[in-house]
C-alpha cells in the first residue's frame, strides 16, 4: 500500500489563500498583470470559480469569492489588509508597467532597497499588497 504525502505534488507548503469580490475578474488581473497562468478552476453549481488555483514558476496563490459566513472577505470589504505578499520577478520595473496598466494601484514605484532588491509596492483590484522585487546583489546601503 502506497502512502500519500502530506503536501501534494507541485504544492508548495504555505500558499497565500486570497478573498476575492469577483473570482473572474481576479483571473484576468491576475494573468494580465503578473503573469500568472491558470492552474485549476473548480466551478460552483452556478458555473462560477468556486476556488481558482493559479501559478507561477515554482509558486502557487488560491483564490475564491467572498464568504462572510466564515468571515472570508477582501480587503475592499473590510477596509485594509495586514498582508503583503512578497514575490521575485525578472524584470521588476516591467511588472510594475505592465501591472499598472492592467489595473493596479501603484503604491511604490520601484528603487533600490538596502538589502539588495529593487521592490515596488502594489495593490490588487481587492486592495490584495503586492511587493514584487528583483534581486540585485549584495546590499549595498544600511538602512
Amino acid at each position: 500500500m502506497s502512502k500519500v504525502p502530506p503536501c501534494p505534488e507541485g504544492m508548495r507548503w504555505v500558499i497565500p489563500y486570497l478573498a476575492v469580490k469577483n473570482p473572474e475578474a481576479a483571473i484576468d488581473f491576475y494573468t494580465k498583470a503578473f503573469g500568472f497562468e491558470i492552474r485549476d478552476v473548480v466551478p460552483g453549481s452556478d458555473g462560477k470559480p468556486m476556488h481558482v488555483e493559479l501559478n507561477h514558476k515554482d509558486s502557487v496563490i488560491m483564490f475564491a469569492g467572498e464568504d462572510r459566513s466564515q468571515d472570508f472577505t477582501s480587503p475592499l470589504t473590510i477596509g485594509g489588509t495586514g498582508l503583503v505578499i512578497y514575490a521575485y520577478t525578472e524584470d521588476v520595473d516591467a511588472l510594475f508597467e505592465r501591472a499598472k496598466a492592467a489595473g493596479a494601484k501603484a503604491i511604490d514605484e520601484p528603487k533600490d532597497q538596502f538589502w539588495g532588491d529593487r521592490c515596488c509596492l502594489l495593490a490588487d483590484p481587492d486592495n490584495h499588497k503586492w511587493m514584487f522585487a528583483t534581486h540585485l546583489g549584495t546590499p549595498t546601503q544600511t538602512p
